[in-house]
């Protein structure tokens, strides 16, 4: 029951998380947390929708909505998740690369070579998403334990965390809250939960149970490990207002507090999140395009294939092209996702009300309100990065 939900989580918790919570916590203490547990209300609003329709459309959702708003609107769903995915896997090459490196020594460069290659072989397994769920079950639990071992070590001000729950944006953070947004308030993600429910064959007699083991569980525990990156960061580095350029930097940090071991934590949990994103990623994007352009929606499909390694291979050319600082490069294109992900909300907020399809489970009015507040907050962070591109 839990496997599905933390692919999800995992896809959603990579180096994009690290980074823009680094910087959160790093240049602006706490008062960025309120942004990570609003994008976890919503990430979990939209996900509960998807496995709900994973439940109920017959083939997948792409081909549903194919059904119900036409073929073009189902491709272009298709083409927009993929377009998410390319961004996405911008961060995971460039987070393995430096995780594995902070590890093991040697060339960040060289390192996500390998890590690339080796989520490409994971993908040639014929039942990809039972490999996935096992390697992303793993890897998410290795990573909470990283966190919380780094956020006990860094001794952070707990209640004036709390405190810093009252929304408000400090002056230049713009890019950061939209960055933040982008990663932690996933659609792409979700919108594969309707895929991964639907493989595993569950039941409406099985929803409430996989609601409980699988989906809160799977997306919360992504939004918990970035909380506790930024008020670790808020900790260390947010007293100075010091603007972190490097995981590295942020890595020697925890020397002072736990000798050499405190690099290795946070490289073990940096690695962790790049490959465990990296396969989420790269399997998501190839399965929904193969779905969109009538190729079938499995990740056995020979389309669902090319697609998943078009994905791995832009986002290697990327990092062995533009070399600048690591940190932004992730986060800017971690910020280009929310152009794209109002128009998955709202195939999922339409497509989860459809009565003749959903039946029983039809979102019911709170569920309807939560999608709402959901799907405005991320058109206008959406307006407000298209706001700073062009203002």
């Amino acid at each position: 029951m839990a496997g599905p939900a933390f692919v999800i989580g995992a896809w959603q918790f990579g180096p994009g998380a690290l980074a823009s919570s680094i910087q959160a916590g790093s240049q602006y203490g706490y008062a960025l947390i309120w942004v990570l547990a609003a994008s976890a209300i919503f990430s979990l609003a939209y996900a509960d929708m998807s496995v709900r329709l994973g439940i109920r459309t017959p083939a997948s959702i792409i081909s549903s909505v194919k059904d119900v708003l036409g073929r073009g609107v189902g491709v272009a769903a298709g083409i927009g998740v993929f377009s998410i995915a390319l961004c996405f896997s911008v961060g995971n090459a460039v987070g393995s690369g430096l995780g594995l490196s902070l590890v093991f020594g040697g060339s960040p460069i060289v390192w996500s070579v390998v890590c690339t290659t080796a989520v490409g072989l994971i993908l040639l397994f014929r039942n990809v998403y039972r490999v996935v769920e096992r390697v992303l079950v793993v890897a998410v639990a290795v990573m909470a334990a990283t966190f919380i071992i780094s956020a006990i070590i860094a001794k952070p001000d707990w209640y004036e965390a709390l405190g810093s729950m009252v929304p408000s944006i400090p002056p230049g953070g713009q890019l950061l809250v939209v960055a933040i947004v982008g990663t932690n308030f996933s659609l792409n993600a979700a919108f594969f939960a309707s895929y991964t429910t639907h493989e595993r064959n569950r039941t409406e007699a099985e929803y409430r149970e996989a609601t409980i083991v699988g989906t809160i569980p799977g997306i919360l525990a992504p939004s918990i490990m970035a909380s506790l990156v930024m008020i670790v960061s808020a900790a260390v580095l947010g007293r100075d207002g010091v603007e972190v350029s490097s995981f590295a930097s942020l890595a020697k940090i925890f020397e002072p507090l736990a000798g050499p071991i405190g690099s290795t934590i946070f490289a073990v949990g940096l690695s962790g999140a790049a490959f465990s994103s990296m396969v989420a990623n790269a399997t998501g994007g190839g399965i929904m395009l193969s779905d969109a352009l009538g190729k079938g929606p499995t990740s056995s499909s020979a389309t669902a294939k090319r697609a998943s390694a078009v994905i791995l291979a832009v986002g290697l050319a990327i990092t062995l092209v533009v070399q600048t600082n690591p940190i932004q490069l992730i986060i800017g294109a971690q910020a280009l996702t929310v152009l794209v992900a109002p128009f998955l909300g709202l195939l999922l907020l339409v497509m989860s009300n459809r009565a003749t399809l959903m039946g029983t489970l039809r979102n019911r009015w709170w569920q309807n309100v939560l999608g709402v507040v959901g799907f405005c907050s991320i058109l206008s962070v959406s307006g407000l990065f298209v706001y700073q591109l062009f203002g």
